[in-house]
């Protein structure tokens, strides 16, 4: 049985994702085979696909992270689940063997979970990236405690919004560092304190103004010179986690030597494979967002909702900036 699945047969720009029909085959051990209903975009898919990611893509070369679905079969071994389940596919997996932008996809059983009940195939395909993210900084490793303050740059990106939620729900304070004044009233209405605009203010002196002291925390995806302005920002034994390079200057990325020994800093990268691939860790994080889906504190913000045949489009939305949380893309379903 063919499907329509987008593969990349060189690294580049959105344009190089193609359309090709292909058959997704039968799952094998540990395998489930899901009908994808929507796909949630990352950041780390862009990378991946013009080859600067962690990891580097075998060409030609399958892509995605992080869909909805329906299960269709089941592979040996493969328990808990049957034919027809609502699921999640989360992005416990590796992008060199599987890839989800696809009518059709295998994925691992362990990269899967039951669909959280009230929540459509576009709301579950926002969830678990941004969520599961945002709690490994903030409360698996920084365990950030109630009133501290926590700087969240790119803040209207979907992980940044569901720091800003991870810290309402816990009683951090979320400060929110946007480039322009474009987005501060939505960060305000987004459950943010404070908004810090970059353009034309001292980043350090505006966190240092609203908080007295400093922040706890400072979670980054962006590196680059912002790190120096960061641990200015950050109070006596703050913590800098960095989790991504949005400003492409991962080389330039100052270790701040100067307020760390002054202030007693810690800086450390993170991703949220770390957390993922830690049971014990992953199941106290599974069961917070779970927790606050039901309790109304955590929700995913969906930016834009394209469809599968514009894939590329969507692409070019998800690299332009201007999104204000998650990126949808819908697959169309048999009748």
């Amino acid at each position: 049985m063919a499907d329509r699945t987008i593969r990349f047969h060189e690294f580049g720009g959105p344009e190089v994702l193609r359309f090709e029909s292909l058959d997704a085959g039968d799952p094998g051990q540990g395998e489930l085979r899901v009908r994808i209903e929507a796909i949630g975009l990352n950041r780390a898919e862009a990378s991946f696909r013009n080859g600067r990611y962690v990891e580097k893509a075998r060409l030609p070369s399958r892509i995605g992270y992080e869909a909805a679905g329906i299960v269709e079969a089941l592979g040996r071994d493969v328990q808990g689940f049957a034919p027809g389940d609502p699921v999640c596919i989360l992005p416990t997996f590796s992008m060199t063997r599987y890839g989800v932008y696809a009518e059709r996809a295998i994925v691992p059983a362990h990269s899967v979970l039951p669909r959280p009940q009230g929540l459509s195939a576009i709301e579950s395909a926002a969830i678990w990236m941004a969520h599961l993210t945002a709690y490994g900084a903030i409360v698996d490793i920084a365990r950030v405690g109630r009133g501290e303050a926590v700087i969240v740059t790119a803040a209207s990106s979907s992980v940044g919004l569901a720091a800003i939620r991870i810290c309402n729900a816990i009683g951090a304070v979320p400060i929110a560092v946007t480039r322009g004044e474009g987005k501060r009233e939505a960060l305000l209405r987004a459950g943010a304190a404070h908004v810090i605009v970059l353009q034309g203010n001292d980043l350090a002196a505006e966190a240092m103004r609203v908080t007295g002291s400093g922040a706890r925390l400072a979670f980054d995806p962006i590196g680059g010179p912002i790190v120096a302005e960061l641990a200015a920002a950050l109070a006596p034994q703050g913590l800098l986690i960095l989790y991504g390079n949005l400003s492409g200057k991962a080389r330039e990325t100052p270790f701040p030597y100067g307020p760390a020994l002054a202030k007693g800093l810690a800086m450390r990268g993170y991703l949220v494979f770390e957390l993922i691939h830690d049971a014990k860790r992953f199941a106290a994080a599974r069961g917070f967002v779970e927790e606050g889906l039901r309790a109304g504190t955590l929700a995913p913000t969906i930016a834009r909702i394209f469809e599968f045949d514009e894939m590329v489009e969507a692409h070019r939305y998800l690299e332009s900036g201007e999104q204000f949380g998650k990126i949808v893309v819908t697959v169309p379903q048999e009748h």
